[in-house]
């Protein structure tokens, strides 16, 4: 597969992200629980996946249920829809696809389960060409922004893993490297997952982009010796104000980046920025399990009986974001106004 999910014959195919990459699987969900299972899981991730697998999600969820009457067949489909929405709350791109594919299924005129099913394949398919066509454009938009032989900071993974494809920062980055400047890329390791280890790493290789793995500690001192020209990093939710929710650590680079006045970016399509959010305090932070601070890849690292905190992501206030790219522009402060303005453009469009 050669991307992160694939719809085949009535059956959602996801990479499984969980093992790369010194094992490639792909899982098979005939059912939304088993959906919501591997986000749950992180067999897939990244917003936009997540978003994506989720609606796909609400068309097996349909399909298993289309003999089923229509009143019943829509309280089956609200059922896996909060089902869905349960499994990873602070990516809003998660409750944007799904509230989408509900509005769909409210609308349209079904008169059978497979009217109603053929609909929201229709839908889902129709967010992931969109998925593909947004990466692109941030890419574009992005690149602009990128001088001729910048040395930049990523973190976690934000390419065509967290994607349908392509990616976002790192799509900013794959543009401009499509684009000859001929930039390096520091990959910082991301605890306690690695996805950037293990995902990123993977990706950059495979795009032929000259890139160094470092711990995420590592990152100060490379700023310090002046090795850094600009960070760029993805999002799993905006707010109105232009905080920004993406993967635990990203915070301490935003704050590492403005001591040492290097350009922070964020990258992130239209759908992330939740306007019902007004700044920050209203995003909700998934807490995961302990496991994944005292173990790595199964293998314990702490002493049995120690207590772990593990926030699955923090916030990063948008005084400290330079710009946030968009498939509809860039943004930059007040983000209260420019958010809004590339939104209504967007839609105008």
């Amino acid at each position: 597969m050669d991307r992160a999910l694939v719809w085949d014959r009535g059956t959602l195919k996801l990479l499984d992200q969980s093992v790369l990459p010194h094992q490639t699987r792909v899982v098979a969900c005939a059912t939304a629980d088993e959906v919501a299972d591997a986000i749950r899981t992180m067999k897939v991730r990244g917003a936009p996946a997540i978003g994506a697998a989720a609606a796909y999600g609400l068309v097996l969820a349909a399909q298993t249920a289309a003999t089923a009457d229509p009143p019943m067949l829509r309280a089956h489909l609200d059922t896996a829809a909060q089902m869905l929405l349960g499994t990873r709350p602070t990516a809003v791109n998660l409750r944007w696809a799904v509230e989408r594919m509900l509005a769909v299924a409210g609308r349209v005129a079904w008169r059978s389960g497979g009217d109603l099913v053929e609909a929201l394949l229709a839908e889902a398919q129709r967010i992931c060409e969109q998925d593909v066509r947004t990466n692109r454009a941030i890419g574009a938009n992005g690149a602009a922004l990128i001088r001729p032989g910048e040395r930049i900071l990523t973190y976690c993974n934000t390419g065509s893993l967290a994607t349908v494809d392509y990616g976002t920062a790192l799509g900013i980055i794959r543009a401009a490297h499509e684009q000859g400047k001929r930039i390096q890329v520091f990959v910082s390791e991301t605890r306690p997952l690695l996805q950037g280890a293990r995902l990123t790493a993977w990706e950059v290789l495979r795009y032929g982009i000259p890139a160094t793995l470092i711990a995420d500690n590592a990152a100060a001192w490379l700023m310090r010796q002046g090795l850094i020209d600009r960070v760029v990093v993805g999002a799993d939710r905006v707010a109105a104000n232009g905080d920004t929710a993406n993967k635990i650590g990203t915070y301490g680079l935003a704050v590492l980046a403005r001591a040492h006045e290097i350009p922070f970016l964020v990258a992130a399509p239209l759908s992330t920025v939740d306007f019902r959010a007004p700044d920050g305090s209203a995003i909700p932070i998934e807490e995961r399990p302990p496991e994944e601070v005292t173990h790595v890849a199964g293998v314990p690292v702490a002493p049995e009986g120690i207590a772990a905190a593990n926030p699955a992501f923090d916030i990063t206030p948008h005084h400290l974001i330079t710009a946030i790219v968009t498939e509809a522009g860039v943004a930059t402060p007040p983000y209260t106004r420019s958010l809004l303005d590339l939104s209504a453009t967007r839609a105008g469009r």
